[in-house]
């Protein structure tokens, strides 16, 4: 029988870990609490998002690429959150084979996976709120601001954000180390459980860094996006007032759907870890273990929605993309939608896209 350690610790546990160190254990019985969340459901959610997320950020860059030497501000956040997506997503086979046979991958990759998950994740956050600034920029105060809006300077905050989300990401690699995953268990597991208590504060204070690492990017971009709705709505140009409206409303929205329950999720259980609330029981406990699992899912979705959010809503992105596919030898393909192009209106969100400046908006 499999238990599971409630009430102050993390999982998985290691009693080398909390020698001369006293908890408040509670004992549940965890034997096949998660078995189908974790060996079917979740490999295949991970699955979907890896192949969408590829596809979609892959022919993002392919198209960005193309003109690299003209890369417009907000192409060159767009290639990085890409790039960082794409990092993240090649973890997910990893994740997948974990869920169905525990680690098998050894310590290298253990703290490798660790490192690459933490920096682009931190890094993907950031990225957003700057495209949300630099198109508050754009919108709100076009005329004083878009002379210091460089290429190069913005390719200098893209390097800055990287060195600084790896500097956060290093103590993955110190504490991250393959052990059991449960007492009593042969099946290993990839864990903060390296330097036994110092591991457990580490493990605590990066789930502080997430929550900070979503919420204030979370601010800047509604406070962004929110001064960008105000200032439209004073335009005259009704068109592509509704169409940015309608888009920046859609982004805040998405982010916050996808993140904001698993940080809700996240925040409870370090309450608990920290001993200021604690679960009633076990089916508390077992329910907030599956929850977190799903929340986490949903928010590591969020990579694979990015490029359709923010690139293939532009008219000119859609255009290079059919060139780019009819040039792949997919022009039958392709043919449907140029004529649909060369005999179509303008949508709103085109005309938006113009209006703000940005190919992308």
């Amino acid at each position: 029988m499999a238990i599971t350690y409630y009430g102050s610790t993390s999982e998985p546990y290691n009693e080398e870990n909390y020698t001369d160190y006293e908890y408040d254990y509670t004992v549940c019985d965890d034997e096949d609490r998660d078995l189908d969340l974790n060996t079917v459901f979740q490999p295949v959610l991970y699955s979907l998002i890896f192949l969408l997320g590829m596809v979609g950020n892959g022919l993002m860059i392919a198209v960005l690429l193309r003109h690299w030497r003209r890369l417009r501000i907000t192409e060159i956040y767009l290639l990085h959150l890409a790039l960082a997506d794409l990092m993240l997503l090649c973890t997910f086979p990893v994740v997948v084979v974990e869920y169905a046979a525990g680690w098998v991958f050894g310590e290298f990759l253990c703290k490798l996976t660790g490192l690459m998950k933490t920096l682009n994740f931190l890094c993907g956050s950031f990225l957003l709120a700057c495209i949300g600034f630099d198109r508050y920029l754009a919108i709100v105060h076009a005329i004083p601001s878009m002379r210091s809006r460089h290429p190069r300077t913005v390719h200098q905050i893209c390097i800055s954000l990287w060195l600084v989300c790896l500097g956060l990401s290093v103590p993955n690699v110190v504490f991250l180390t393959v052990t059991q995953e449960r007492a009593n268990s042969s099946r290993l597991s990839c864990f903060n459980t390296e330097y036994g208590i110092h591991a457990n504060n580490w493990d605590l204070t990066d789930r502080v860094l997430n929550h900070v690492c979503f919420f204030i990017p979370l601010a800047v971009m509604s406070y962004c996006y929110t001064a960008i709705v105000v200032s439209l709505c004073k335009s005259q140009k009704s068109q592509a007032k509704k169409g940015a409206i309608r888009l920046a409303l859609l982004i805040t929205l998405v982010f916050c759907f996808c993140w904001l329950p698993y940080n809700i999720t996240l925040l409870i259980k370090t309450l608990d870890e920290l001993k200021i609330i604690s679960y009633e029981n076990c089916v508390s406990f077992n329910l907030m273990h599956q929850v977190l699992g799903v929340t986490r899912s949903l928010g590591l979705s969020h990579c694979c929605l990015n490029p359709f959010l923010y690139a293939f809503v532009g008219v000119r992105f859609r255009s290079e993309l059919i060139q780019l596919l009819c040039q792949l030898g997919c022009r039958s393909v392709c043919l449907p939608f140029i004529r649909t192009q060369g005999h179509s209106r303008p949508s709103a969100s085109d005309i938006a896209t113009t209006a703000s400046s940005s190919v992308f908006m």
